[in-house]
């Protein structure tokens, strides 16, 4: 059985690692152990139950796992089949969550069907541990605050065929990201604009966005790209913040591309285009890619469409990037002075989602076959 896998280090520290599988196993990884037990003196895979700080299996799929920033024991995980989000603190060992957050009555009850009440992707505000944001499949991202309701208090709404793969929060946590299956990116402002007294009320509340883009239209708008490619709308399958610039937004596609938007002028300005599955004779592409990025480097993670490995892409802000739209060959500076080059790197299996350590550039990857892989320099 295929089951994917999505994984989060914790918050800072980077002491633990937790994955979740489409199987309903959500794993609870000590990070030390994991990195002596690959890269140590006595080498070993590490199967065995003891290896665990927590293991617990489920019988809903699980699609996105978060860390809460402010109390770094607990684990909150959301699924694509149900309306509810679980949260664990791995200091219990019980299969059983300590908290169960669900839906409320919301814009769009009984407009969609079962298929479309799911949660596929969480986020915490760094500076509130009770205000989590969930994205669902029904066209609205979610907020909960857990002083007042272990409903949700606050939906921010887009149109209702907008499915929501992906939820981010910028670096001040000022702006809410909702990255959907049309291709589409809205945006919410918790404390300005027609948002702000929504966010500060504690009553049930639609928002709408301050703003919407489409990636296909944006892409449209560079000519270069518009010469070589036909380009047609494909669905986000993640979107992430650059640790190291707030401006960054990146976003990864279906079809396989990654890019970045800037989303202080609301345009594309970094693009990837890896040659297509069929072009490398694979007949279908793998959904439900997660990316990331580095910490501090400006490089971004994700795992190829069509072979087994990963892309470590080099998306520095400024135009050295080879990946950045206005890239001049004939204008690029001094070696010493240029950034990280693209990189493929080969691996054993189908990479679906990756997550990298805050302090170190180990990159732990989860393949197709629920895999743990590491990626990392021997220290």
């Amino acid at each position: 059985e295929c089951l994917s896998t999505f994984l989060m280090f914790l918050i800072v520290q980077g002491i633990y690692l937790a994955s979740v599988t489409n199987s309903g196993c959500l794993t609870v990884h000590d990070f030390e152990t994991l990195y002596c037990s690959l890269y140590g003196p006595l080498c070993r895979i590490p199967d065995d139950s003891s290896n665990y700080v927590l293991h617990i299996s489920n019988s809903m799929p699980l699609c996105a796992v978060r860390w809460n920033p402010g109390n770094q024991d607990e684990i909150v995980c959301s699924s694509s089949q149900t309306d509810k989000v679980l949260l664990f603190d791995i200091g219990y060992v019980s299969s059983a969550p300590t908290e169960v957050l669900q839906k409320g009555m919301t814009k769009f009850h009984g407009f969609c069907s079962e298929s479309r009440k799911g949660l596929t992707d969480l986020a915490f505000t760094p500076d509130d541990k009770s205000r989590l944001f969930a994205s669902g499949l029904d066209g609205a991202v979610y907020m909960w605050d857990r002083r007042l309701s272990k409903t949700h208090c606050v939906e921010l709404t887009a149109l209702l065929e907008s499915q929501f793969t992906s939820v981010k929060l910028n670096m001040d946590n000022r702006t809410v990201f909702g990255a959907t299956r049309n291709g589409t990116i809205h945006v919410w402002d918790t404390r300005g604009g027609r948002a702000s007294a929504a966010f500060q009320s504690h009553n049930e509340c639609s928002v709408q966005p301050l703003s919407s883009v489409k990636i296909s239209t944006l892409l449209g708008k560079i000519a270069s790209l518009k010469e070589q490619s036909n380009i047609v709308s494909s669905e986000i399958l993640s979107i992430d913040f650059n640790p190291s610039c707030s401006y960054q937004l990146a976003f990864h596609l279906d079809d396989g591309w990654s890019g970045v938007l800037n989303v202080n002028t609301f345009s594309v300005s970094h693009l990837h285009c890896p040659p297509p599955a069929w072009l490398e004779g694979v007949d279908s592409v793998l959904h439900k890619r997660k990316a990331t990025w580095l910490s501090t480097s400006s490089i971004y993670a994700v795992g190829s469409s069509s072979n087994n490995g990963i892309y470590a892409l080099d998306f520095h802000p400024d135009t050295s990037s080879t990946c950045h739209v206005d890239y001049n060959e004939e204008t690029k500076g001094s070696e010493e002075n240029q950034p990280a080059e693209n990189k493929f790197i080969p691996l054993s299996e189908r990479v679906l989602s990756c997550a990298a350590h805050p302090l170190s550039h180990d990159i732990i990857c989860g393949t197709e076959f629920s895999s743990l892989l590491m990626v990392s320099q021997k220290y």
